[in-house]
């Protein structure tokens, strides 16, 4: 009786582990960080903060508006450049002391973009830079105005 009752723990423990073994050296999906909304969050472009920033451009890829948050918690205005692919266009953003620039909002308008070049449904790199920072490359996606809350933000 005894063999059977040691066998029988060892089955059950074998299965435990067997059952619970993956999640115990897989990563929790609720670990792992990501923006939570259409666009993406830029950390590192410098003393600004980048958050949620996305195009909306029209069918043809022609034309486009940049939308974004911008933060400032500095004493400081400073300028955001964004330049969206390699010798793309150049976007310029003053945003003054301790405020937050919400392009694409009631507040402000989305910042059209010249001559873009880029389809809804790809991404579009772009290299974020303000103050003295070094800046950070992000993979911006575009969107289209087919969505009610993206239609008064299309060009």
């Amino acid at each position: 009786m005894n063999r059977r009752l040691i066998a029988s723990l060892a089955v059950g423990a074998a299965l435990v582990l067997t059952t619970t073994g993956c999640s115990m050296i897989s990563p929790q999906a609720t670990t792992i960080p990501y923006s939570a909304a259409e666009g993406t969050n830029v950390h590192g472009s410098g003393p600004l903060e980048v958050r949620n920033a996305f195009i909306v451009a029209n069918d043809e890829g022609t034309a486009g508006n940049f939308v974004a948050a911008i933060v400032n918690d500095t004493e400081k205005s400073h300028t955001l450049n964004v330049e969206l692919g390699e010798g793309g266009p150049t976007l310029e953003i003053r945003v003054p002391a301790n405020t937050t620039v919400s392009l694409g909002s009631d507040e402000d308008e989305p910042l059209e973009i010249e001559d873009f070049d880029g389809l809804p449904g790809t991404d579009v790199t772009a290299f974020f830079q303000s103050g003295d920072g070094d800046g950070a490359l992000a993979s911006i996606p575009v969107l289209d105005g087919s969505l009610d809350y993206l239609s008064a933000l299309a060009p």
